[in-house]
This record gives structure tokens, C-alpha cells and sequence, in this order.
């Protein structure tokens, strides 16, 4: 049955990919599809789900610091917007009560705001999903939206642990401290694991043993101690690797996971306009998040494409309320209503996102009237006088372009990295490095490209290349483009684009080993 599920899921997935939107509204629509047909979820999907979202989690901890959970430009919008988000839901949902509407009438003020809490989230799953296909994952914008999502997960693992009566018990304290103690035996097995398929093996066993099970042994929830467990690793130089090998393992049991939404569902004519009423009031969500992290110091841009990342609804709402629904506080109908609401936002914030940078263009002139006059120092403008070669993407391949420029034509070469940690990196070796994002349309309004010669795209993602490279064409610049990539497809739709000369990774590295061998040999 379940291979039958994901066989329609792929048939939809494939159909929407067809049409340029992600393949996640597809395996919504599977869900759906497959629950109008009378399926329902069974044992092993609702374990595959569960195995992909904390999965997930202990790979977003891989990606995340401390650090910047505690910046005030994350935690404070963060909270800020839980506690106003869920004033304006509970109030909306009381006004619709006294109209005595169906479901709405059977709501007092602590059900209503059980209801509003639920509809404050915004989805993990869906933020990471998006923001790893646009290769925006270490972005500025992607990092905030992150670390806002991290603090709404805290926040619902307190609410869930308050209203289920879950405590800590004994055996908490000594795991944490543990923990602690053999980081350093931990960091040793990470780094013998190599890059074969022992890496993800050692990710299960940490996420799924050590993270999910023993935190739920100790009392505590386990999705959050995939987190946590993922965090700890984070430091690690095999982190990045260690999320990488997960990746498709993820993904396909994520699948899973949006089926799961469909197919729990119980749809009814109440539910799903009550549903499709809540999506109306999304923008309102949007627009709080907006505002919120406007005021941190952030620039018009990238509070816009953080508040887009976060604008739906989310799965956890779908945990708050059956825990409230089990406890007798809300109708059960209201899982109903969440699901759908749920379901819809995933399918309208997927094209939101896909023209984020398009629909920031266009509303520019509005969005400059809330952007703070300060800025962070992430987002200072950039200096590229005196450079005549550009590289964008300081990994491997950009590195390497850089030494051999750099050798044979010094001090006309930079990079250009959307990574802190990287940028410091190459600064420390004496590269002249920059940060900032190639796909930023305010980064090329504001730079000065007139003695720039070439452009180099060497970022890692596909997508990333292509969205920089639309950006370089409309600030007018007329010089030299040549970008990697992996594909053959990828390489024709870049020289459609106008790039004069592509290099295809996988193709000439093994060109390039050859040469090496021959001029060893001869």
C-alpha cells in the first residue's frame, strides 16, 4: 500500500515539476488525492514521516550556532511574533464566534487562544525544503527565518511539554551532562567515519539513538533532542558533509510527511472553507514578520524574503492542536481546519517564494518606507573598484579559479561568498574576499561593477547561478559571464541566458586529472 502512496505522490510531484513549481505541492495534492479516493494513512508512513522530520531537524542543527539563535534580530522578532500573532488569531476567531459561524461559536478565550497559538507557526519543513532548492540555506535572510523557526519549535516543545504533563525526569540532567563530557569521543568517531556510507549511518544513530530516543528516555521531547544533538555536531569541519550525505534520504522520507497531511485530513464543507477563510488572513502573518525583523536592523530585502520564507502555516499547529483536541480543549474538527490551511499555504507560498526576488523588485519603492536606517554590518554595501575579475562562490572551484588568476594576474581578482564563515576563511589566507549574495538585487544596485571585465558564477546550486546571473544582466553590465555546472541541460539553459562560456564540473575535472597526468608523465 505504502509504495502504491508513493507512486502517486511521484506522479503528481513529477506533473507539478512540469510546470515549474516545486514537487512538494505534488505530494500535497497526492495526499489529498489519495483521501477523496477514502485512504488513510497507515502505521508505516506515519513512522516514515516522523523518521523524516526528525531527520530533518538534526540536519538543521548541523547548520546552526548558537550564536545566532541569541542575536537579537532572531529571538526577539521570533517571540514578538508569537505572542502578537497569536493575540490577532484568538481575537479574529472570538469575533467570528460572536457571529455565531459554525465551529467558531463552540470557542471560549482559552480554546481560541490554543487555536491562534497553533496558527502562529510557520513551517520547518517547508522553510528548509525551500530554501535548500534555492541554495539559500547560509544566506542572511535564510539564517534569520531559521532561527526564528528554531525558537517557535522551542516554544511549542515547552507548550506540549506544560500541557502533556511531560517532565523531566532523573535521567535528563545526567544525559545532558553526558553529553558534554564525551563531545570530544563524539567529534573523534565523526571524523573516523570518512565520507562512505558510514557518515550517514553515524548521522541515524546520532539522531534517531542518541538525539530522539534517549531525550525521550530522559523525558524531554524527542525532536528536540535531534535538534539539539545536530547543534552539538555543528562546529564539526564534517558537519556540512554529514547533512549532505542525509540529503536524499531526507527528502524521500519527507515525501511521506506531506502525504501524511492529505491523508489525515477529514475533510468536511465547514473545515475547508474555515480553512480557505485562514488562508485569506495570511497576509497578515506575513506582513507581522515583515515588520518585526524590519526593525532589527535588516534591510528591506532581506526581511522580505524571511517573512516570504515563513509565510504558511504550519505542522506543528497540526501537534498544538491534537494535543488541545485530545484533552478535551477544542473540537476535533479543528484538526480538520488546521490540515487544510495548512495544506493550501504550502501550495501558495511555494510560487510566492520561486518569484521572491521578482516581487521585491516590484514593490521596492513601497518597502524602502519601513527599512531601517541602520544596517547590520552583513549587509554593508560592497566595494569592487580596481577589480577587473569577479568570483562568485568561494568553494573549491572558486577557490581554484582565484589561486590561478590571482598567480598570474595579481591583485585583479575577488571573491564574492554568501558564508561569514568562509569569507573569514580566505580572509586569514590573504584572498580578498567579500560577503555578500549574488542573488541580492539590492547588491547590484548598489555596487559598482564599470571595471569588472569578467564574471565568474561558481556557486554550487544551479538555481543560485541563474538567479545571480538575472540580476547581473538588469544592473547593465555588458562584460564577459562564465558559470559552472553539472548537467548538460544545465549548461545549454545558461548559454541561452547569455553566458559565453560554461564549464561542466563533472566532464572537465576529469579532463583537467588527465592533463595532469600528462604533464606528469611527459
Amino acid at each position: 500500500m505504502e509504495l502504491l502512496y508513493f507512486a502517486i505522490a511521484f506522479a503528481c510531484g513529477f506533473s507539478v515539476y512540469q510546470l515549474k513549481l516545486p514537487p512538494l505541492i505534488g505530494f500535497l495534492m497526492a495526499g489529498f488525492i489519495l483521501n477523496l479516493m477514502g485512504q488513510q494513512t497507515t502505521p508505516l508512513l506515519s513512522q516514515l514521516a516522523d523518521l523524516g522530520v526528525t531527520i530533518l531537524l538534526f540536519s538543521i542543527g548541523l547548520k546552526l550556532r548558537v550564536k545566532n539563535l541569541v542575536k537579537p534580530q532572531v529571538w526577539a522578532p521570533a517571540t514578538l511574533h508569537i505572542i502578537l500573532s497569536s493575540a490577532f488569531f484568538a481575537s479574529l476567531l472570538l469575533l467570528l464566534g460572536l457571529m455565531q459561524l459554525p465551529l467558531f461559536n463552540q470557542l471560549d478565550l482559552q480554546s481560541a487562544l490554543l487555536v491562534g497559538f497553533a496558527f502562529s507557526f510557520s513551517s520547518t519543513v517547508f522553510a528548509v525544503k525551500v530554501l535548500e532548492e534555492r541554495g539559500e540555506m547560509a544566506s542572511l535572510h535564510g539564517k534569520i527565518a531559521i532561527g526564528i523557526l528554531v525558537m517557535q519549535d522551542i516554544f511549542a516543545v515547552v507548550f506540549l511539554a506544560v500541557s502533556t504533563g511531560k517532565v523531566p525526569n532523573i535521567w535528563a540532567l545526567a544525559l545532558i551532562a553526558g553529553l558534554f563530557v564525551f563531545r570530544s569521543v563524539m567529534f573523534w568517531i565523526l571524523s573516523r567515519s570518512k565520507h562512505g556510507e558510514l557518515l550517514p549511518l553515524f548521522g541515524f544513530f546520532f539522531a534517531l539513538v542518541v538525539g530522539y530516543h534517549a531525550f525521550e528516555f530522559a523525558g524531554l521531547k524527542g525532536d528536540l533532542g535531534a535538534l539539539i544533538i545536530g547543534m552539538l555536531f555543528a562546529p564539526h569541519k564534517k558537519a556540512s558533509e554529514l547533512s549532505k550525505s542525509l540529503l536524499n534520504l531526507k527528502n524521500v522520507l519527507l515525501v511521506g510527511f506531506f502525504l501524511n497531511i492529505g491523508l489525515n485530513a477529514s475533510i468536511s464543507t465547514n473545515a475547508l472553507l474555515i480553512g480557505l477563510l485562514l488562508v485569506l488572513v495570511l497576509p497578515v502573518k506575513v506582513m507581522l514578520y515583515y515588520v518585526l525583523t524590519n526593525r532589527f536592523r535588516l534591510r528591506a530585502r532581506t526581511s522580505l524574503l524571511s517573512a516570504f520564507t515563513l509565510s504558511n502555516y504550519s505542522e506543528f499547529g497540526l501537534i498544538v492542536c491534537a494535543v488541545a483536541a485530545s484533552s478535551g480543549l477544542i473540537a476535533p474538527d479543528w484538526l480538520a481546519v488546521v490540515a487544510i490551511a495548512v495544506s493550501f499555504t504550502f501550495i501558495l507560498a511555494s510560487p510566492l517564494n520561486k518569484r521572491s526576488n521578482e516581487l521585491y523588485v516590484k514593490f521596492e519603492h513601497i518597502l524602502l518606507r519601513f527599512e531601517s536606517p541602520h544596517r547590520l554590518e552583513e549587509e554593508l554595501p560592497v566595494n569592487l573598484t580596481d577589480t577587473r575579475i569577479v568570483i562568485f562562490g568561494m568553494g573549491r572551484i572558486g577557490t581554484g579559479a582565484y589561486e590561478t588568476i590571482q598567480s598570474s594576474h595579481p591583485n585583479c581578482v575577488a571573491g564574492i561568498d554568501i558564508k561569514p564563515e568562509v569569507v573569514d576563511k580566505h580572509i586569514q589566507r590573504g584572498r580578498r574576499v567579500l560577503l555578500a549574495d549574488a542573488t541580492d538585487p539590492d547588491f547590484w544596485q548598489r555596487v559598482n561593477h564599470s571595471s569588472v571585465e569578467m564574471v565568474m558564477l561558481a556557486m554550487p546550486k544551479h538555481m543560485q547561478n541563474i538567479y545571480a546571473l538575472e540580476q547581473l544582466q538588469a544592473s547593465g553590465y555588458k562584460g564577459q559571464v562564465t558559470a559552472i555546472a553539472n548537467y548538460p541541460d544545465q549548461q545549454k539553459e545558461l548559454e541561452d541566458m547569455g553566458v559565453h562560456s560554461t564549464y561542466n564540473f563533472y566532464l572537465e575535472a576529469g579532463s583537467g586529472f588527465a592533463e595532469h597526468v600528462k604533464e606528469k608523465l611527459f
